[in-house]
């Protein structure tokens, strides 16, 4: 017989062994025993797969990953509007239990919330993975498969970046490979700046730099991602920008006690969304409401705005790097149609001296054949 093969069956026996033990009570007990689990039968054992999520369901997880120590009333309140945080929730779920959920073993928030109460406790990835193996009830070809998948759900739904690296389809997101230690761990050493830091270039950042000229006047699409890792990320030949509009769950983490976010990871990121979404710019207010994606976070519009000072690249340890690209795409960008050209004003001058040059057949002032209004779907 095969080592492995007879290791499964050791652990199969031993199993059953235990769970004998543990059904061999008398009758009164059983009945108390059962009236015990139907009290403490809660939300959390609903089905990952049941929509949809009630709402003391979504109050309880919440509680459990980001107020454990402490009782916050706003956590899902209208303070906290963490609906576009909850439509992720259940996509990565039933993303993770596609094809029956034979890749993963959760197959209950209670079990998400165990295993992330595991992922908190700063428990290594190995004792975890063993601690849920013994929790398996039957034996499987892909056991180890199956358990590195549920402790990477967990992470995921955690801190909303992509641990899943499941081997169906393409996603189009970074996978951050976590393989050991503990995930707080991992997570801070993976965002260190390090000491690369000190040599950052500073770039100033003027006001005209928000996303909606970065679509309009750039020509640049913006990928709405839930994926924290992939935020300010380009791609696509520096034609797209993808951005984490999750402002409420950012929020949610900042005033944690035990986010295992790094220390101003959360708060820096708000930032970046106040200087790509200034709450005082009326117009960016006006593009943003008119998106037609209904799963973008409405408080990434009220992060308020970033002061001269703090428009510097250099004021930003997380996202310095991203940023300075991003600002270089923008400042070399050069208008490929006759909307972005009108909208450029990043060389008052310029725009100027080559209003009538750039339309040599026109037979009337360019404010007659220009639309001012700048539409993007992203």
């Amino acid at each position: 017989m095969h080592p492995n093969r007879a290791g499964y069956l050791t652990r199969l026996i031993v199993r059953q062994r235990r769970w004998s033990l543990n059904f061999r009570v008398n009758q009164t007990d059983q009945k108390t025993t059962e009236t015990a689990i139907m009290a403490d039968k809660t939300e959390l054992d609903l089905s990952l797969l049941d929509l949809p999520l009630p709402q003391l369901t979504k109050t309880t997880i919440a509680n459990e990953c980001w107020a454990s120590r402490y009782q916050d009333p706003r956590l899902n309140s209208v303070d906290f509007d963490l609906q576009s945080f909850w439509t992720y929730y259940n996509k990565e779920c039933a993303r993770a239990l596609h094809n029956g959920g034979r890749y993963v073993a959760l197959r209950s928030h209670r079990d998400v919330v165990d295993c992330i109460r595991k992922l908190k406790s700063g428990m290594l990835r190995h004792d975890i993975k063993e601690e849920l193996r013994e929790k398996l009830t039957a034996l499987h070809d892909n056991e180890d498969e199956m358990l590195d998948n549920s402790i990477d759900l967990a992470a995921s739904l955690l801190l909303m970046m992509s641990f899943c690296s499941f081997a169906y389809g393409f996603s189009g997101r970074s996978h951050l490979r976590w393989s050991h230690g503990s995930l707080e761990s991992f997570v801070s050493a993976y965002f260190d700046p390090g000491a690369a830091q000190l040599a950052k270039e500073n770039v100033k950042m003027e006001k005209i730099f928000t996303a909606r000229n970065l679509c309009r006047i750039a020509g640049l699409d913006i990928v709405w991602t839930d994926n924290l890792v992939d935020h300010l990320r380009l791609t696509d030949d520096d034609r797209r920008v993808h951005v984490f509009h999750h402002a409420s769950f950012l929020y949610v983490q900042q005033q944690s006690a035990d986010s295992l976010l790094p220390k101003g990871l959360a708060e820096e990121t708000l930032q970046t969304l106040a200087l790509l979404f200034p709450s005082s710019d009326v117009e960016t207010r006006k593009w943003f409401s008119k998106l037609s994606d209904a799963g973008l976070d409405k408080r990434a519009i009220q992060c308020g705005q970033l002061k001269t000072d703090h428009r510097q690249t250099e004021r930003f340890r997380f996202w310095n790097d991203r940023l300075v690209v991003l600002k270089q795409v923008f400042d070399e960008a050069q208008p490929k149609s006759l909307s972005q050209w009108w909208h450029d004003r990043r060389n008052g001058v310029q725009w100027y001296r080559s209003s009538i040059a750039n339309l040599p057949n026109a037979r009337c002032h360019p404010l007659i054949l220009v639309s001012s209004t700048g539409t993007h779907s992203g």
